[in-house]
């Protein structure tokens, strides 16, 4: 059992145990010959019901009795009182069983399949689940099976959630029954078509759940079922559209994938990708599959809909994901003409576009920009890299006043008319729920009652709709977050990591305070008064990122000098061309597995970071790059093989990064993992790098 310190066994427990086993041995060796001779008679069935009853979790012995059932009754001649009898013998073996081990899979397993033939009388079984459950509240398997044999008893839920009712009013502590209480609303609120009859299940919950806060703050599991509730009155069910690039109205200047020094990028609207491969991003407020020619249309004079293939943006190569991108082909366009080319697309006018839970995206989107390619006059031969010092960068307010677009902060609801769907009940409850937790608190300092606090402020500034920009509370909930850093400091990462993705959504809630953050880069030689735009997201104390939606024109991002460990969710900025991670948290190269997925970075820091420093990598066990899985596949190209006299075996995860990047600046230096042996990998792996750690390649 869970807490019991073990000791050493006395001498006379020793012997006994090596009695036992014996014994269970020669028990074991009689089953098997009657198993594999498959003799059924009384004899060989009174050794399988002694073997489970010593070791209930003998699956073999369980799979052997079901054997022996089905023979039994098949035997011709059998009355139904004879069958009757058969299957309550099994009820009984499953009860001794239960006895020695009342969480063993496999009797629990035997009894419903017992049960689900149809033999035996259920009166016995709620009482039998009633002593195992006082014997164990939390018993997960009695209460699995608790709901089978409701189901067969045809008992209603509201009997059922009394029955959890009254367990809860005698301990608030049993997870379990609020657990089950949670699987019983859940069947209710399907059944409720009404809006207003779920709005009052709902209510009553959280007045019943109150009542326990209240009386034993302390306690986590009326909190985790506060939670619960907290999901239903602000869970959104059917998938929108929450931001896209291009952005709808956007007036676009493309050049091809060229040197900074011969494309600046010192506007918002000017962007430098490969031509054959202009990406269009469709950014839902959950994962969701569909998106395809059929249900996405695209019209302009220079592509086909059906020559466009969206693909979803997933490490887990999941047919379904938040971000889907489709790539335009540019490569055709008068690059001598000024006129600009209009693209329209439509989605959720066609159904086919759904979310895990089977609803549709119902709300029609209609998106549309210009774009136009900018002929390149000259293209410069020198090979200028990119520094991060901070001199290297200026404000340009007043130019960047003039440059920066309407991005991704309202464009989709101002063009598509979107009305909030978040009703004055939700709004009403939730803010209700925001006094009744700042009154406990102010009784008790609960740690989870802290975690609720914030969850609901941050619910509270999101109810207008699911564009909502405004951070009303983050400060709040940002002091929240520190104080459970200093309060609790065995979950201080997590709580860490919940503080910054709510600091990444106060940085960028509106354009005001995105221009804080962007600055024109001077590192490189050109002709345009100003240089290329970055974003500068570092030394912000970010161990986490977020907000991914409102970061997809990104271009230069600087993310250095923070406390990242993984950068997941960054696939989706498609533009991104130049990334400093330098001086993180980040541990290997898995957890850089998001820069498979972004085709027109050039530009990479690592350095100073992890890597390499850690024995084992626990990443690698959930990354789809890991050599221990099936799922490193880059999505945009042919198969890549790795040079032959590449070390791949040593450095596989390094390799499922960089494959199929086409680097030209890489610093890595200051990580574990960096020796020349390595850099001698990367350079046979990388064969458009020009720089490395600061080092000119062609100078060498």
């Amino acid at each position: 059992m869970h807490g019991r310190p073990r000791t050493a066994p006395k001498p006379e427990d020793a012997a006994a145990s090596a009695a036992k086993a014996q014994k269970l041995r020669a028990l074991q060796s009689q089953f098997l010959s009657y198993h594999h001779s498959r003799i059924y008679t009384e004899e060989a069935l009174d050794a399988s019901a002694k073997l489970l009853e010593i070791n209930p979790e003998y699956y073999t012995a369980w799979n052997y009795r079901k054997l022996a059932v089905e023979h039994r009754v098949g035997e011709s001649g059998s009355s139904p009182e004879y069958v009757k009898s058969i299957f309550d013998e099994e009820l009984k073996v499953v009860e001794n069983a239960l006895r020695q081990n009342f969480k063993s899979y496999g009797a629990w397993y035997h009894r419903t399949w017992v049960l689900s033939k149809g033999h035996s009388s259920l009166d016995h079984e709620l009482r039998l689940l009633d002593r195992f459950q006082k014997a164990d509240p939390r018993n997960f398997h009695a209460w699995n099976y608790r709901r089978f044999v409701a189901a067969l008893l045809g008992r209603s839920v509201e009997d059922e959630l009394q029955y959890t009712e009254d367990l809860i009013g005698n301990n608030f502590s049993n997870y379990s029954a609020w657990h089950n209480r949670s699987m019983l609303l859940s069947e209710i609120l399907k059944k409720k078509e009404q809006e207003s009859s779920s709005q009052d299940v709902i209510s009553k919950e959280y007045e019943f759940v109150l009542n326990a806060l209240y009386t034993d703050p302390d306690d986590q599991s009326g909190w985790f079922y506060h939670l619960w509730l907290l999901d239903q009155t602000f869970k959104v069910k059917a998938p929108l559209l929450v931001s896209s690039w291009p952005v709808p109205g956007f007036d676009l200047v493309v050049s091809g994938n060229v040197s900074f020094a011969d494309h600046p990028l010192s506007s918002f609207s000017e962007f430098t990708v490969a031509l054959e491969r202009f990406p269009v991003v469709l950014y839902f407020n959950q994962n969701v599959e569909g998106v395809n020619s059929s249900t996405v249309t695209i019209q302009s004079t220079f592509v086909q809909n059906e020559d466009v293939t969206w693909k979803p943006l997933s490490l887990q190569n999941s047919p379904a994901s938040k971000v889907w991108v489709g790539y335009l082909d540019l490569s055709g366009v008068d690059h001598h003409s000024s006129a600009p080319y209009t693209v329209e697309i439509k989605l959720g006018h066609h159904q086919g576009i759904m979310s895990s839970n089977g609803l549709q995206l119902s709300i029609p989107f209609d998106l549309s920009f210009t774009v136009s390619v900018k002929p390149l006059e000259t293209q410069s031969s020198k090979d200028e890299k990119v520094a991060w010092e901070e001199d290297k960068f200026c404000a340009c307010e007043t130019h960047l006043q003039v440059a920066i677009p309407c991005l991704c902060y309202d464009g989709i609801t101002v063009d598509n008319k979107y009305e909030p769907t978040t009703s004055d009940w939700q709004i009403g409850t939730i803010a209700e729920e925001i006094s009744q937790i700042r009154n406990l608190l102010a009784i008790s300092d609960s740690k989870i009652g802290k975690i609720t606090l914030a969850r609901l402020l941050m619910a509270h500034d999101a109810m207008s709709s699911p564009y909502a920009t405004k951070t009303v509370h983050a400060e709040e909930v940002l002091g929240l977050y520190s104080e459970l850093m200093k309060l609790d400091p065995s979950h201080y990462q997590y709580y860490k990591d919940e503080r910054s993705l709510v600091l990444l959504q106060q940085l960028l809630s509106s354009r005001e305070t995105l221009l804080r953050y962007c600055f024109c880069y001077r590192g490189i030689t050109s002709p345009s008064a100003y240089g290329p735009i970055c974003l500068r997201l570092n030394n912000q104390s970010i161990s986490r990122m977020g907000s991914f939606d409102k970061l997809l024109w990104v271009q230069l991002l600087d993310l250095s000098d923070n406390e990242l460990h993984s950068i997941e969710g960054m696939e989706a900025l498609q533009l991104l061309r130049c990334l400093n991670l330098g001086r993180n948290k980040l541990r290997s190269f898995t957890s850089l597995d998001p820069l498979r997925y972004l085709r027109s970075l050039k530009v990479l820091n690592i350095s100073h970071n992890e890597i390499g420093l850690h024995s084992i990598d626990t990443t690698r066990y959930s990354c789809s790059a890991s050599p221990l899985s099936h799922n490193g596949e880059i999505i945009w190209s042919d198969d890549v093989f790795p040079p032959e006299d590449a070390d791949v075996t040593n450095y596989w995860e390094a390799f499922m990064v960089f494959k199929s990047l086409e680097l030209t600046q890489l610093d890595i230096v200051g990580n574990a993992v960096t020796n020349e042996k390595f850099k001698s990998f990367l350079l046979k792996i990388l064969p458009k790098l020009q720089f490395l750690d600061g080092q000119n390649l062609h100078q060498i």
